[in-house]
């Protein structure tokens, strides 16, 4: 496909919130194709969240992921001999797909019992603006802003 971009494929949304980003959350906790499996987990979590904080679930959960969500990134580029880390904006859908894969990827380094209980610690410590998740993020706009002085060899 040299010309043409791709088609979106259309995702339909989860059966208990009717929600596409909820949907687009479980196709990336599921593993091997088990999505039955990614749906418990994901439903668990939320049902822990809910009972811990008191406050609604899915809503926690979308403040958690923008918590973790980046802006900014920094890219790799050569210039001269030596090869430079330029920030630059990260697009809205990269944005996302980088904010649910970091959740989900230290909600698999924690240390409690289940899958769904990794899930709802690292999903309220990102909603309290910490845990390795919000971390990562951090780490990341400082980086971008460590580098400003390169911002003028764009891509």
């Amino acid at each position: 496909m040299r010309k043409t971009t791709p088609k979106k494929k259309e995702i339909l949304p989860d059966p208990r919130f009717n929600d596409v980003l909820v949907t687009k959350f479980i196709n990336n906790i599921m593993l091997e194709g088990k999505k039955s499996i990614a749906h418990e987990i994901f439903y668990d979590a939320i049902d822990e969240v809910s009972a811990k904080t008191k406050e609604n679930g899915l809503e926690v959960w979308k403040k958690a992921l923008s918590n973790v969500t980046p802006s900014v990134e920094v890219r790799s580029r050569r210039v001269g001999g030596a090869t430079f880390q330029i920030p630059s904006e990260i697009r809205p859908e990269r944005k996302q797909s980088i904010g649910m894969k970091n959740l989900i990827l230290y909600a698999r380094k924690r240390n409690e019992k289940s899958m769904a209980k990794k899930l709802a610690a690292e999903i309220m410590a990102a909603y309290k603006e910490e845990g390795a998740a919000y971390k990562r993020k951090e780490d990341i706009h400082r980086m971008a802003e460590a580098n400003k002085a390169f911002s003028h060899f764009k891509f």
